[in-house]
């Protein structure tokens, strides 16, 4: 089958092109403005990519269009269509379906589906998940939203382990919406076995009106989990708790730190570097490694709890994760920089939400001062690129999620909202900047010997690393 891709650079319909063009099928696909690692991915893959969303693309013939969500009816100001190809099929009556669809119906039929959701974390311990099954001997498929280091790729349809009645399939589970046409959140297509709901806050402002919606919208995750499921649940998140009152058909196994007046099924205790895990009660393994942050001892969590329902004892779940790199762009160092004194760390990260810039910004804090470098400072860059920031649905949040940046630096450009009025409790440490070239001036002004510069963005950032690597680099 020829398949036609639009918007195959996102990071779900790049892994799904991924997955098809393994199982056989011939993938072309089309999208506007590319960035890595998913253009990366897709040309190692000798997939065929087009700029901009042309009727003449229906030349190519192809026997069904795969619809990523970021297509729409919108129109231009001229009254133009946005994405005439999408018009040009609608018109000539072509067949075509929603990724997660195509998905559904063509991948995941017959396997184990694990899938993770929550409002962060989820490409982590989609990884995490994916790899302590494959150092158990799984052989999982997977499609995360990034690329896992221990794997190299976004996307593989994996085997059926000797043993088992039917292939694994771990899936980062998104709540956005599925297409123009199919307004229900991606994950109610997966159908679980196992379901992770890691955390859950507001997001997504421009297609939820509350907090309450998109817990509905949990809800209606849970309903499609078998009686013989079972839901991996954050213990400590109150959302998560107002979700399963509505209702829960299957098993439920609990996860968070240890120390409360219930202990959860999974705890965590100690350092996020190094913990002891925690099953029932009793020592179950420990987590060694190097990845930062109490957010990622949750994840650790989810995922030995997830991998044990698929039969993976903890203990070796816990001996995977001390082998576990980490996913690009999560605290990825892209260079180390000399200058006079010493020399600078640059690092790239997804982080975009306020929980998730405060969360990432802390544990690189506390990753420094455990190590005795509490005189190094962090620099924070980041822009408001999400759909929920573009609004200004949490500006007043961000002084908080950057308390302990020594610097923030904030791309302003093309925001409808005030961003200096909004970090303008954070005093002279803030600074905004019009655009990217602005921001890595004020940033290398700023910048000595020792800072490290953590630079956050779920976009291209308009090539902000190699910017501020040339910069810094000047005598």
């Amino acid at each position: 089958m020829h398949i036609h891709i639009l918007g195959i650079c996102g990071t779900f319909m790049g892994g799904l092109a991924a997955l098809a063009r393994e199982a056989g099928h011939t993938i072309t696909g089309c999208d506007a403005g590319v960035y890595p690692p998913m253009s990366e991915q897709l040309r190692a893959l000798g997939i065929d990519l087009m700029e901009g969303y042309g009727a003449d693309q229906l030349a190519l013939k192809p026997d069904m269009f795969v619809i990523g969500n970021v297509v729409s009816r919108a129109r231009l100001a001229n009254g133009a269509p946005k994405f005439p190809l999408m018009e040009a099929i609608l018109d000539a009556g072509l067949p075509y379906a929603s990724g997660p669809q195509w998905l559904a119906e063509h991948v995941l039929q017959g396997r184990h589906v694990l899938a993770v959701a929550g409002t962060h974390g989820k490409t982590s311990t989609t990884s995490m998940l994916a790899w302590a099954l494959e150092c158990a001997g799984l052989q999982p498929g997977f499609l995360v939203g990034g690329v896992p280091l221990n794997f190299g790729i976004s996307a593989r349809l994996g085997g059926l382990a000797a043993g088992r009645e039917r292939p694994f399939f771990v899936i980062e589970a998104d709540e956005y919406d599925t297409a123009f046409f199919d307004k229900r959140s991606k994950f109610v297509h997966y159908r679980p076995r196992t379901a992770v709901l890691n955390n859950l806050e507001f997001d997504h402002a421009d297609i939820f009106g509350s907090l309450a919606d998109i817990e509905r919208q949990f809800h209606h995750l849970l309903r499609t989990v078998p009686a013989t499921g079972r839901v991996i649940v954050n213990g400590q998140d109150a959302s998560l708790a107002r979700v399963l009152a509505q209702g829960v058909y299957s098993e439920v196994s609990r996860f968070g730190m240890a120390g409360g007046k219930a202990p959860p099924d999974f705890a965590a205790s100690g350092e996020p570097g190094d913990f002891e895990v925690l099953h029932q009660g009793r020592p179950a393994g420990r987590v060694r490694w190097a990845l930062p942050g109490a957010h990622n001892q949750l994840n650790a969590l989810a995922a030995i709890a997830a991998a044990w329902h698929a039969g993976v004892p903890p203990q070796q779940a816990c001996e995977a994760l001390a082998r576990f790199e980490n996913v690009r762009r999560r605290m990825e160092v892209r260079a180390r920089i000399p200058v006079s004194g010493g020399s600078i760390t640059l690092y790239d990260d997804f982080a975009h939400h306020p929980t998730a810039i405060r969360a990432t910004v802390d544990g690189l804090r506390r990753q420094l001062d455990a190590q005795g470098r509490q005189s190094e400072r962090i620099l924070a860059l980041f822009e408001p690129r999400s759909n929920t920031m573009k609004l200004g649905a949490m500006k007043e949040r961000l002084p908080w999620a950057l308390e302990n940046a020594a610097l923030a630096f904030c791309h302003a450009g093309g925001l409808e909202w005030d961003a200096a009025a909004a970090l303008a409790p954070l005093g002279a440490r803030a600074q905004v900047a019009a655009s990217v070239d602005e921001l890595v001036a004020q940033a290398t002004r700023a910048a000595r010997a020792g800072d490290h510069l953590l630079c956050m963005s779920n976009g291209g950032f308009g090539g902000v690393h190699e910017k501020l690597a040339h910069a810094l680099r000047k005598p």
